[in-house]
């Protein structure tokens, strides 16, 4: 015998969560790099399929770590060279963060900055931005400038598409109430396109602090000074590959420090907007 379906009772789907991702994010993590540690330490130190001038073992990148890390505590000269890295990336964020919302609210906002201006920007993007490093160490010579300049220019125009973006947010339902009840230009750019943009412009944000680091540490290891960057030319001129991957190492501190500030602060000022996205990721 059959049993008709009730068409008046609703069917529930029930999304079956796969067993990989029930397991907790830290565990995740830790299994990774747990894998990934010892697939490195078989094809280097046991089976030796890899030359260690290629890539050093383990045992022997943690020797570095330790090596730099004590260099760092004691106040050395690695010390100095992460305190100029770290000058650099934070003016050169700084100054891509005001100009790429400076030039996004030009775009967003005018007819002029869409049709005349953004054209040029993105021509400007298409170039291969490292092979500028050469002009910009002409023009503001070998010091920490010509840094900040080729990692603000790097960083600079994910600001200003995510910023554009930002401000077509808001529906054309919220444009027209502002609209109706008088409110200014300016007043829907501050009170409306800005709060609904944020988002978008975090995002800009958090891609330009990952293109700062790159920047910095290119025109460091292009254009000499004192930084990591340049530490890490000279130790792969001496062939030292355990120096250059604890160097390395530690630089991709910096950017995760770098890159969760601002995490921290879309969270504080977007509190609004409930992500889907895992956490960490802003």
């Amino acid at each position: 015998m059959t049993v008709a379906p009730d068409p008046n009772t609703d069917t529930v789907w029930v999304e079956h969560e796969a067993l990989i991702d029930r397991v907790p994010r830290w565990v995740a993590m830790l299994g990774l790099a747990v894998v990934v540690i010892v697939i490195w330490d078989v094809a280097t130190a046991r089976m030796a399929w890899v030359s260690p001038i290629i890539l050093p073992s383990p045992a022997e990148t943690l020797s570095d770590l330790i090596f730099v890390g004590k260099n760092l505590l004691t106040g050395d000269y690695m010390l100095a060279a992460l305190w100029t890295t770290t000058r650099t990336v934070f003016w050169a964020f700084l100054i891509a963060g005001t100009i790429g919302f400076s030039l996004g609210v030009l775009v967003g906002e005018t007819k002029f900055g869409e049709r005349a201006v953004m054209p040029y920007l993105v021509a400007i993007d298409t170039m291969p931005k490292v092979a500028f490093a050469p002009l910009f160490i002409a023009w503001l010579g070998f010091d920490i400038a010509s840094k900040v300049a080729l990692a603000a220019f790097i960083a600079t125009f994910p600001i200003v598409v995510s910023t554009a973006a930002g401000l077509y947010a808001a529906s054309e339902n919220e444009r027209m109430l502002f609209k109706s009840i008088g409110a200014s230009r300016l007043q829907t750019l501050l009170r409306l396109k800005l709060p609904t943009g944020l988002p978008h412009i975090f995002t800009g944000l958090k891609i330009a602090a990952v293109g700062v680091m790159a920047g910095a540490i290119t025109g460091e290891f292009l254009g000499g000074g004192q930084g990591f960057g340049a530490l890490i030319r000279q130790s792969a001129s001496q062939m030292d590959t355990p120096r250059v991957f604890a160097l390395i190492l530690y630089l991709s501190l910096l950017g995760l420090v770098l890159y969760f500030s601002v995490v921290w602060l879309q969270r504080r000022l977007v509190f609004w907007n409930k992500s889907d996205r895992p956490g960490g990721v802003g």
